[in-house]
């Protein structure tokens, strides 16, 4: 959640696996999640396109803390949280561009456009903390 409360999820209940306890992979499964379902209003004429574009940078993010969580070293997991940020970022600009496109109302993005900035600061203090790759 984007006021920094753990999310309680079937996830988090007890993982076996190192990252689901991590609060930024938390935020991004929500944030993913609400890039799915914001990006189905997108024209179907994107559906190959942009809408396909937003939805795989959203689910990188995620999928990426997972990778580099489990790659062992602080340096790998570190260069992992730069590429998910970066895929962040890819996630916002894209969403820029559908406002400018006007497939989606500025306003109907402001929710994920606040999460994006919430998750990009969890993410570089997290980078920040293990050490730059």
């Amino acid at each position: 959640m984007a006021d920094g409360r753990t999310l309680k999820t079937v996830l988090n209940s007890g993982g076996f696996f190192p990252f689901e306890d991590l609060e930024v992979y938390q935020l991004s499964v929500e944030f993913a999640a609400g890039v799915y379902a914001l990006t189905a209003a997108l024209p179907s004429d994107e559906r190959f396109g942009l809408t396909n574009q937003i939805r795989r940078a959203a689910t990188s993010v995620t999928l990426n803390i997972a990778e580099g969580r489990g790659r062992g070293t602080d340096w790998d997991f570190s260069r992992f949280l730069t590429q998910s940020r970066g895929s962040l970022y890819e996630v916002v600009s894209g969403l820029h561009l559908s406002v400018r496109l006007a497939y989606l109302p500025a306003p109907s993005t402001a929710d994920l456009n606040e999460q994006a900035r919430v998750l990009a600061a969890k993410l570089t203090a997290l980078i920040t903390k293990l050490g730059q790759p």
